[in-house]
């Protein structure tokens, strides 16, 4: 289907349109983004796709290889375990830093909670689980923390959602243990001490461990 004309360029149609089928996983990792194809697919021309390739390339989402080509970034062990530890860095310390502001309100937790709780797709889930965890990132209220996180975001989605299809693939219960841990999340924001906060953040982050690709073993 041809990407119909808009206000919006036909350049950032096609990043949002390739961006939403690589997080979905419509287009599999490694899988190879020939400007030539993608532009006939889309109904545009080669020059809104070089464009979107270069815009995903900076997201972490696609990578060149040395003659130029473009493939979907293939995430490997190494690249899950980096993103893990940096969340485990950040969050923590910002649920420590967003505990006084979140204790007063946690209306936009429970509102986005009560989303998760209705979303009808699996990268519905991905996008509002990381929602949830930009929300605390906003009222820790340190401008450096939430600008690392945002120079995340798109590869912390790359790595949650293929984690959660692989969970979903095992327990079909993604959705109700998002819902079920946040909600605990937000009762810790409402009760607990600052410090305490920090450590049920970073036992949340922890809990994903399992489900990392496993790390080959150095020989």
């Amino acid at each position: 289907m041809s990407i119909p004309p808009t206000t919006t360029t036909r350049s950032d149609i096609t990043v949002s349109r390739l961006r939403q089928e690589i997080l979905d996983g419509e287009i599999h990792p490694g899988h190879l983004l020939a400007e030539s194809a993608v532009a006939q697919r889309l109904g545009v021309s080669r020059v809104p796709v070089r464009e979107a390739l270069f815009t995903l390339e900076r997201e972490g989402l696609v990578e060149f290889s040395g003659t130029g080509r473009a493939y979907v970034k293939d995430l490997t062990p190494h690249d899950f375990e980096e993103l893990y530890v940096l969340r485990l860095a950040l969050e923590p310390v910002a649920a420590r830093l967003a505990a006084p502001a979140l204790r007063e309100d946690c209306s936009r937790l429970e509102k986005n909670i009560k989303a998760t709780s209705k979303a009808t797709t699996l990268l519905q889930v991905t996008q509002l689980d990381l929602d949830f965890h930009e929300i605390i990132l906003e009222a820790s209220g340190n401008a450096r923390l939430l600008k690392l996180w945002f120079s995340l975001r798109s590869e912390l989605e790359l790595w949650l959602g293929r984690l959660h299809r692989s969970k979903q693939l095992q327990t079909r219960g993604t959705r109700a243990e998002t819902v079920s841990s946040h909600q605990g999340v937000v009762e810790a924001f409402k009760t607990k001490s600052p410090t305490e906060c920090e450590r049920l953040m970073r036992q949340h982050i922890l809990s994903w461990r399992e489900w990392l690709p496993v790390l080959p073993e150095n020989k």
